[in-house]
């Protein structure tokens, strides 16, 4: 395999793996009509994206260890798309989970955030819904497979999912909002990093859907990037003003929690932090640390999930309360 700039070139799948094999110009998200206005930023999410892809197409050809070959920022990315192809190839060969739960256990130890988000994309690209997705994997973890989820299916079907905010239907309250996590993620890729465009798509939606989403686009904002410094801060304006402050930081301090497993933060998730999150790195990791006592001996249900990010804001709002 050789490494080109950020993408691996490998051989390809062979066998019926063949018919998996993702065409890397699918990061090119102008394909979907995204609102890719902003040459810097779309490098960016595009970056990720493409990333995503390598990791799917690693797994598929069997050379996962290759991912590592991958700059340290962007194999997040790629573990994310390893997940999603264990997903996949799991489903169809009626393995159980078996190759989810073995790159958990290998590779990807550092990544079980990005592995979780990719199963559930995998079971968005067989159109499957993950309810009981990567259920002998981490007992919590598993429930960010319904944000990976609501990612990949939104970005099948932005026109509606974007433009005509619909909702999938056969999803509880619970996994509603964990699919508009996803959604939320998805909008910060949608309109490029864009501070402004990102907080009129969100006003956009039902109040009730809005909690969600901003935590999705404060995890998609720290997590990927694409944004100035100067622009986080009006980020933090637009959600403030639409009375949902906590919740972007929350999903900042989830993001940073996911990326510190893996080492050394990344230079835009360590500026993002700050401003989203209102707090150093690594405080904003602690809170998410801090909350999972308050759910118990065995938490392992989607409110359990919510419970966690919810114990997660009062943190962040007992830090930020005015003396």
């Amino acid at each position: 395999m050789e490494h080109v700039g950020t993408e691996l070139v490998m051989r390809p799948a062979r066998g019926w793996r063949r018919l998996l094999w993702k065409d890397p110009s699918e990061s090119d998200l102008s394909r979907r009509r995204f609102r890719l206005t902003r040459p810097a930023s779309r490098a960016v999410v595009e970056r990720a994206e493409g990333a995503y892809l390598s990791g799917f197409n690693a797994v598929v050809s069997r050379q996962a260890e290759r991912i590592e070959d991958l700059p340290h920022d962007l194999r997040a990315f790629a573990y994310e798309g390893a997940g999603a192809a264990c997903a996949v190839l799991d489903l169809i060969t009626l393995a159980r989970g078996r190759r989810l739960r073995e790159l958990l256990a290998g590779p990807a130890a550092r990544h079980a955030f990005a592995v979780h988000l990719g199963a559930g994309r995998g079971y968005a690209t067989l159109r499957l819904r993950p309810v009981r997705a990567a259920g002998r994997t981490h007992p919590l973890l598993r429930w960010l497979a319904l944000d990976g989820f609501g990612f990949q299916w939104s970005m099948a079907r932005a026109d509606r999912m974007v433009g005509e905010r619909a909702m999938p239907g056969v999803l509880s309250r619970a996994q509603c909002a964990l699919f508009d996590q996803g959604l939320g993620r998805l909008l910060w890729y949608h309109d490029c990093a864009s501070p402004d465009d990102v907080a009129a798509r969100v006003a956009a939606y039902p109040v009730a859907r809005r909690a969600a989403l901003w935590s999705g686009v404060g995890f998609a904002a720290a997590y990927t990037g694409g944004a100035e410094a100067d622009e986080l801060w009006w980020l933090t304006e637009h959600a403030g003003a639409d009375g949902f402050r906590a919740h972007l930081a929350q999903g900042c301090a989830f993001a940073v929690a996911a990326r510190a497993q893996a080492g050394p933060l990344p230079d835009h998730v360590a500026q993002a932090a700050p401003i989203l999150a209102g707090g150093t790195a690594e405080e904003a990791a602690g809170w998410t640390d801090r909350a999972l006592p308050a759910l118990g001996p065995e938490p392992y249900g989607d409110g359990e999930f919510l419970a966690w990010q919810a114990h997660t804001r009062r943190l962040w709002t007992r830090r930020h309360q005015p003396t």
